[in-house]
């Protein structure tokens, strides 16, 4: 069996921790059990799968590879096969994709990579029943045992094993009589099925999409598959809820009770974290003098509650969200207007995470823009050129290696070099150990978007 995983989405409910450049499922919010450092959703999802597949075949768009690729490797994770989208369509051509690139047979379990799985072992006993399901050519989901009357969950209503009806969002009193009724489960957005098989439903019920996913498809040599922006865009937008699994007459559906989390809120969030005596969540920044069961969440800057109940509090440097605990949903109201008024906060964090390292914005103000550049040993930012700005470069440890125009030069700690408005310039890191620099940039413009690249060792635009 061959895991799927689709790292799409950009978790805008946990504004300001998720952004669409470092989506939830990449943040490192939960602790192991054996007390290593915090792993992301993503990393998590990996080590849990990776127990009962055979392989994994991990669908992301470019910007979210190189996370991908860097987290895969903290956990020792980093050999799988990539499928990159260029845009997104959502999941039924995601699916459609990764299931041409293997064999018609294989059975594939298409996973997120942003859930919350607490009970491994009951989630193999589940897997192991939709293995044998799916290898009877049956399209199976996973339908979660609702523990409360949820309705931001769309819901599978079931006879036995046999899909009833699919259900959107209820109202709380549609929620409750699902709950009351015992055969409904909350949509897992989890599947097992041959891979022939889905693509042979998904030619009869959505040719359309069928077609464009073949016209898009060229098989690869390599690890990796990479979908033309061109025929991507062709390609129709839709789930493969709506495409396959509502239309289709082979539908099963798992009851499982695995300790599942969508993490989708920071209500959600809320409930998987540890917590203190006076059931705060743990963070060794907050100082508490008689606050009770808040979700407190920074680690750079002191916070201090007095006499608060029930607030989620969150602070990322760049951002502060204060609510009330159960009207979190709401965050995504913020994210449109950061959105309408034309605010970069919905999609990057004061630190930036590249191919090549990272960059972490000091300062940002009109006419100039201070930086902290991280680069890692054996790469190199792209060989660019910017139309609205100069850039000054100290290095503050390791030794870089500069290309500005035609000259090449070697830059060592507590040294510096000047790159003027429209020169073509690289900085590389022959080293072995990481480069740091900071980046002083002055010019009527210092948006990221003015940046012009003329190679690119990742081959991005």
């Amino acid at each position: 069996m061959i895991n799927i995983i689709l790292c799409g989405g950009s978790g805008t409910r946990l504004w300001p921790i998720s952004r669409s450049l470092m989506p939830k499922q990449f943040v490192k919010l939960f602790g192991s059990e054996k007390n290593e450092k915090n792993k992301s959703l993503f990393q998590l999802t990996v080590q849990r799968n990776s127990k009962v597949c055979d392989s994994q075949l991990i669908v992301s768009n470019q910007d979210q590879y190189f996370l991908a690729l860097d987290q895969l490797e903290e956990i020792g994770k980093s050999k799988n096969k990539y499928l990159l989208e260029p845009v997104g369509r959502n999941t039924a051509p995601a699916i459609a994709l990764a299931c041409m690139a293997l064999d018609p047979e294989e059975v594939v379990l298409v996973t997120p990579s942003d859930h919350l799985i607490k009970d491994e072992d009951e989630y193999k006993k589940v897997l192991d029943k939709a293995l044998d399901l799916a290898k009877q050519d049956n399209l199976v989901t996973f339908g979660i045992t609702p523990t409360f009357a949820e309705t931001g969950f769309g819901y599978i209503e079931s006879d036995g094993t046999s899909v009833k009806a699919f259900h959107e969002k209820p109202d709380i009193n549609t929620a409750k009589s699902y709950l009351e009724a015992g055969n409904y489960y909350w949509n897992s957005g989890m599947f097992c099925f041959k891979a022939g098989v889905f693509l042979g439903e998904l030619k009869k019920y959505s040719p359309s999409i069928y077609e464009a996913c073949t016209n898009a498809y060229s098989p690869s040599d390599t690890n990796m598959t990479r979908i033309s922006i061109d025929d991507m865009k062709l390609i129709p937008e839709d789930s493969i809820d709506y495409a396959v699994m509502e239309k289709s007459d082979i539908v099963k559906v798992i009851a499982s009770d695995i300790g599942w989390s969508d993490v989708g809120s920071f209500d959600a969030l809320y409930e998987e974290l540890p917590k203190d005596e006076d059931s705060n969540t743990l963070n060794p920044n907050h100082i508490s003098i008689d606050s009770k069961n808040n979700l407190i969440y920074g680690d750079t800057k002191k916070i201090a509650t007095i006499d608060v109940d029930n607030l989620i509090v969150v602070d990322t440097g760049d951002a502060l969200l204060i609510s009330k605990k159960g009207s979190s949903q709401k965050v995504k109201k913020v994210v449109k207007e950061l959105k309408n008024s034309n605010s970069e906060l919905h999609n990057i964090h004061l630190t930036g995470y590249r191919p090549w390292g990272s960059y972490t914005v000091l300062e940002d103000s009109p006419g100039y823009k201070i930086k902290r550049i991280e680069v890692k040993p054996g790469t190199r930012l792209s060989l660019q050129k910017h139309y609205h700005r100069n850039e000054h470069w100290i290095v503050v440890s390791g030794t870089a290696t500069v290309t500005i125009d035609d000259e090449i030069k070697i830059v060592r700690p507590n040294e510096s070099t000047y790159i003027k408005m429209g020169q073509l310039h690289r900085l590389e890191n022959k080293g072995k150990i990481p480069v740091v620099i900071i980046e002083a940039q002055v010019g009527e413009y210092t948006g990221e978007d003015d940046i012009v690249r003329i190679e690119d060792d990742f081959e991005r635009v």
